[in-house]
């Protein structure tokens, strides 16, 4: 006997498009409501949470008081069908409902969406995200009405027209900056719009992006708080990250030796891209990196966007969902990204030629967190940094740390600089230079040479 359709419905249990309920109440309006905010589904009525078939009982108005019930409990009001099925000399009830085409939908003032099989209550940041998805809009394409024109460097802006008409994607040709913004939809209703903030404002939007070098979870080495536009943000966080990537050389023969970073460097720019493009710029939080011996981790505000899930970022044919259209569109432009929804393959691809390293993508304190792991990390690394591995400098900064290992490098290649060149050059404040070079001093491995203005610091013969 061939088993009644509704048997295999209750056989796969339930699931992101599916809900039992023993019997009709307020409990099944809300999944119906999670479901309209989802991508639809049903509730079957009659159904225990087990998958047991007890059955309801209907009275002759039953289904029009529940249609009444369920239009009158939502807004906008959702209207969905009602049908009647026989299984096992029981009656059940499916209630469908499809995807609603303007989100959110509430009930009671409340807002529900379908997470895998549970309903989540939406809080006020996702109820305009859910608004903005349904309307085909984006929150940076918004105008910024606190902001004005003037509030943009025409400077930034003309470098990146340069990089635009350089990267062959979108011709500007010689249009002025504000008619190229005005074409590219940045300026709105005469002000510039939020991506245009992000991207050029004058005085950086309080976004920071926090980096830090760790040797154990409580104890930093070296930090930095970058606050800028985004384009320079992404510049400065990348060159701070390799500064502190481990790299060894491979002798071939050839003139030049052959670098190997310890993380792909192509694989880091992705993850830092990701952060820094997709991440929640209504959460106030920061995007943080922590650079440890055996791992490097990248987390940026705002949980994956518009339904993708971890399971989909695993797979290389997973749909694109732009949180963000215009700063999106302003780093493809750029050439900054290939194309949308292309950059954790990108990284999967990168790391092929790094077994030794693994990838977890986790969503964690209402973030996204992508975590590189050296599996053949020494655990307690000494290896120098910013372009030279321990072998090959030859024993001269063994012992220690890795921010005064750099500096007594960069003292060795480049004698005669002073506390402000050194900080510049490598990337770090002023404070921990004065630090690291007390600690040499006190080791009796440089020297300050010349007049207190003019003088430099040398290692000692």
């Amino acid at each position: 006997m061939t088993p009644h359709p509704i048997q295999h419905w209750i056989d796969a249990g339930e699931s992101q498009t599916q809900e039992f309920k023993s019997s009709f109440d307020k409990t099944c309006i809300e999944t119906l409501v999670a479901f309209a905010n989802a991508k639809g589904g049903r509730v079957l009525v009659g159904v225990t949470d087990k998958g047991v078939v007890q059955g309801t009982t209907l009275g002759k108005e039953s289904l029009n008081e529940w249609l009444v019930q369920i239009k009158a409990a939502t807004s906008p009001s959702i209207i969905p069908e009602l049908d009647v099925h026989r299984l096992d000399d029981k009656t059940l009830v499916v209630i469908s409902v499809a995807e609603f085409p303007v989100k959110p939908v509430s009930t009671k003032g409340r807002y529900y969406k379908r997470v895998a099989n549970t309903n989540q209550a939406l809080n006020a940041n996702e109820i305009s995200d859910l608004y903005m998805q349904s309307l085909q809009l984006s929150w940076d394409a918004y105008p910024a009405h606190n902001a004005g024109l003037d509030d943009l460097s025409m400077v930034k802006v003309d470098k990146f027209m340069q990089q635009v008409n350089a990267g062959g994607r979108f011709a500007l040709g010689t249009a002025d900056g504000l008619t190229a913004l005005q074409k590219l939809n940045y300026i709105s209703q005469g002000h510039p719009t939020w991506a245009a903030m992000l991207l050029f404002a004058k005085e950086p939007l309080r976004h920071h992006i926090h980096i830090g070098r760790f040797k154990t979870p409580s104890l930093i080495i070296d930090d930095r708080q970058i606050t800028d536009t985004l384009f320079e943000a992404v510049e400065q966080a990348l060159r701070f990250i390799i500064s502190y990537v481990p790299v060894s050389f491979e002798i071939t023969g050839a003139v030049h030796r052959k670098e190997r970073y310890a993380y792909p460097l192509a694989a880091l720019r992705e993850a830092l891209l990701n952060a820094v493009v997709h991440r929640d710029y209504k959460d106030g939080s920061d995007i943080q990196i922590k650079i440890f011996d055996d791992k490097l981790t990248i987390f940026s505000p705002g949980r994956l966007y518009d339904g993708l899930t971890l399971a989909e970022l695993q797979q290389d044919h997973y749909r694109s969902r732009l949180r963000n259209k215009l700063v999106a569109e302003g780093f493809y432009l750029t050439t900054g990204i290939e194309k949308y929804g292309s950059g954790f393959i990108r990284m999967r691809q990168a790391l092929t030629d790094y077994p030794e390293i693994e990838l977890l993508i986790e969503e964690i304190s209402g973030g996204l967190s992508v975590t590189f792991t050296r599996t053949d990390a020494p655990l307690d690394s000494t290896e120098a940094h910013g372009g030279v591995s321990g072998g090959v400098s030859e024993g001269l900064n063994e012992g220690l740390s890795e921010g005064v290992g750099r500096l007594l490098q960069l003292i060795q290649q480049q004698p005669g600089l002073r506390t402000p060149m050194l900080a510049s050059q490598l990337n770090t404040s002023a404070k921990n230079v004065e630090r690291w070079l007390q600690q040499l001093k006190d080791l009796q491995r440089i020297e300050f040479r010349g007049a207190p203005k003019t003088g430099g610091y040398h290692l000692k013969p």
